[in-house]
């Protein structure tokens, strides 16, 4: 059917989005507008074609019993497809002009077992019923699109096999933003999938816009070379504005993009949502004028823009992002709760993130206390805050099964920056009886993410499906008690893939200078950045307690005198030493990690606001 065209053919777009500009709600049923209302469907037809348009598709998106039944008419369903196909024929005839009716079929609006109660036979059944009356009045292919599901859009096409095997099947998916369908299947899977049930054409439409289009049809491609395939985008993600749906893309954004679909291998180019006959007349007109030849030539920006144009579960988180660009990065650790309250945790992650807080750290049960799970505490800052997160992720007390499954379940919530630690003995917590075992290391638990999940892989070595797309921290000492012991384990956790370091509580900077040199004339420099720990002081007793009952942190005796002769105003010069040290550390880090003392998110706030002050 296309193969054979020197060009690709090109479809229509909007039949939905055209409707509702016409006064027609979207709660209405369209597809009734055959019968009652014809002139304004037959209208949109001839637009399309006069614009361009070699194929349009009949207004039966949703004319299966499913769908009319919400509105009564699912007895009309014959009627309702037949006259769609009828109208069709009579529009192009006026027309004079060559042009295939596509009779269309769309997902019946029920979910199919395993995940609902609609048996595939009772699919096929209803998607029989639709496809034998358009093929009964007479379209000349049929297109399966909008799908969401592999399991019914393989329904259709062996409905559409058995009740008019003589008509081309083009069967086309829509993909969220990850480039996965909503059941998660890759378009690699889909397109296998499409091919061996039989589709004639392999199609993706509606999802984002053509950038996302054009980078899923080359995975398509890569996958089944050899197959034709149809792409119909959106005109971009909708917005709603003023009541409205409104798509971004205009028409000539289109241009170059028909010219780059054509040159990944569709033989069918349309529009989905959004597109309107400019769009089509816009990608009509650049392909029928563009030579071949001339391609390497005609579409460099388009496809430059999809090649750097991932999907946003693989961009690089904003704290990864920030930290390859060279800017200092601020990170703030807050503590879950303790309870099912919220309130104070987002005020100070509100307070924090004006004042200039790039990430905020959600520790995982600090000093084994119980508190909220932090991957839901992140996505609850994420959501409400909007300010990017560090999930703590201590491997103490978790089995090798566990720690799998929270992983998944941080990433699907979008928890995509992890500092994997040891984790605090339970013995020093609210259970010190509770279970303390662990199956994997820090260093083998950076292992696990970076060569395993971040591959698409579990710890046995099966598939996960999408890989995820973490990005990995872990702890570093630089006042440690066995300097060689430390740097062992540094090594062990750059050689499984930690992508950034965070210190403990620095206070003497240069010790901590001495020790990075100490590794640097041994191995040369940290290959990654660095987030200097910075504590700020209380009061005197805090830093006391802080130097005589901490491992890892050695207040400096002048420090320690500033604090015991600050009084009352204990507070206020910690938080100018903080200031002093963190201007001493940026000589050997890219940023610092700031740890408030008793949740005092408003002196955190003051430091973060006097260093931003200073560039």
């Amino acid at each position: 059917m296309l193969r054979s065209q020197p060009h690709p053919i090109i479809g229509d777009g909007a039949m939905g989005t055209l409707l509702n500009q016409r006064g027609v709600a979207f709660d209405d049923c369209f597809d009734k507008l055959n019968l009652d209302q014809p002139a304004v469907v037959a209208q949109i037809h001839r637009e399309y074609i006069e614009a361009g348009s070699q194929m349009i598709q009949t207004n039966t998106f949703s004319a299966n019993r499913y769908k009319l039944a919400r509105h009564g008419l699912e007895n009309q369903t014959a009627q309702i497809n037949a006259a769609a196909v009828e109208l069709a024929r009579r529009v192009i005839l006026a027309s004079f002009k060559d042009v295939l009716i596509a009779g269309d079929i769309g997902p019946l609006g029920v979910r199919l077992a395993p995940f609902g109660r609609v048996q595939l036979e009772e699919a096929r059944q209803a998607f029989a019923e639709q496809i034998a009356a358009l093929a009964g009045a007479g379209a000349d292919v049929l297109i399966i699109e909008t799908m969401t599901d592999l399991y019914e859009v393989v329904a259709a096409i062996e409905a559409a096999r058995h009740v008019a095997p003589h008509l081309p099947i083009i069967a086309s998916m829509t993909f969220t933003r990850d480039d996965r369908t909503l059941l998660g299947d890759s378009p690699a899977k889909v397109a296998a999938r499409l091919q061996q049930t039989g589709a004639d054409v392999i199609g993706v439409n509606c999802s984002g816009g053509p950038s996302q289009i054009l980078r899923i049809l080359k995975a398509m491609r890569q996958a089944v070379p050899d197959a034709a395939y149809s792409v119909m985008p959106n005109a971009g993600w909708p917005e709603q504005m003023g009541g409205r749906i409104m798509y971004p893309a205009a028409a000539d954004y289109f241009h170059e993009y028909a010219l780059a679909f054509w040159q990944s291998g569709a033989h069918l180019i349309g529009g989905c949502c959004g597109t309107t006959p400019a769009h089509i007349q816009t990608m009509a007109q650049a392909v029928q004028t563009a030579d071949p030849k001339t391609w390497s030539a005609a579409v460099p920006a388009a496809a430059a823009e999809i090649e750097d144009n991932v999907p946003d579960a693989f961009q690089p988180t904003q704290l990864a992002q920030k930290l390859a660009a060279g800017r200092f990065v601020i990170a703030v650790e807050m503590d879950p709760p303790r309870g099912v309250s919220t309130h104070k945790l987002l005020a100070g992650a509100s307070l924090l993130s004006d004042a200039g807080a790039d990430v905020i750290n959600v520790a995982d049960s600090p000093m084994a206390r119980m508190r909220m799970s932090p991957w839901a505490v992140c996505n609850l800052l994420q959501r409400k805050i909007n300010v990017e997160t560090v999930v703590h992720f201590p491997t103490r007390g978790r089995s090798l099964l566990r720690i799998q499954g929270d992983l998944l379940a941080a990433h699907a919530l979008d928890a995509r920056n992890v500092f994997v630690v040891m984790g605090d003995p339970t013995a020093i917590g609210d259970y010190p009886e509770a279970m303390d075992n662990y199956d994997l290391v820090p260093s083998g638990l950076i292992k696990l993410i970076k060569q395993g999940f971040n591959a698409g892989v579990d710890h046995a070595g099966t598939e996960i499906g999408q890989p995820t797309s973490f990005f990995v921290g872990c702890a570093l000492n630089l006042n440690p008690s066995d300097p060689a012991q430390e740097i062992k384990n540094l090594r062990r956790k750059l050689s499984a893939g930690a992508d950034f370091l965070l210190t403990q509580p620095i206070f003497n900077p240069s010790v901590a200078q001495a020790f990075l040199q100490f590794y640097a004339d041994q191995y040369g420099p940290l290959p990654v950045p660095l987030l200097a720990g910075i504590l700020p002081l209380a009061n005197a007793r805090h830093a006391a307690f802080l130097h005589h009952e901490v491992p890892g942190i050695n207040i400096p005796a002048d420090l320690m005198r500033r604090m015991e002769e600050s009084g009352e105003n204990g507070a206020a010069v910690g938080v100018q030493i903080a200031i002093e040290l963190i201007h001493q550390v940026r000589a050997f880090s890219q940023g610092i990690y700031l740890i408030p003392a008793f949740n005092r998110f408003d002196y955190a706030a003051e430091i973060i606001e006097a260093v931003r002050a200073e560039g």
